[in-house]
């Protein structure tokens, strides 16, 4: 199983899963699952991109 980063051309070491839906918004991915896994860089460049929209997100549980 291969353990690299699933947006296109990256082969760093994946380091955190996020749903793929906000994912894609951000990133071209490899991938049509429903969750991807994030190198530690693009981790923190999804981060920051989705932050109002995750932050709505959460909003909506409460």
């Amino acid at each position: 199983m291969d353990k690299i980063c699933d947006v296109v051309e990256c082969s760093n070491e994946r380091f955190k899963t996020v749903p793929a839906e906000l994912a894609k918004k951000v990133f071209s991915l490899k991938t049509d699952k429903t969750k991807v896994h994030l190198c530690k860089e693009h981790y923190k460049e999804y981060k920051k991109k989705t932050k109002e929209e995750r932050d709505v997100d959460r909003a909506d549980w409460i």
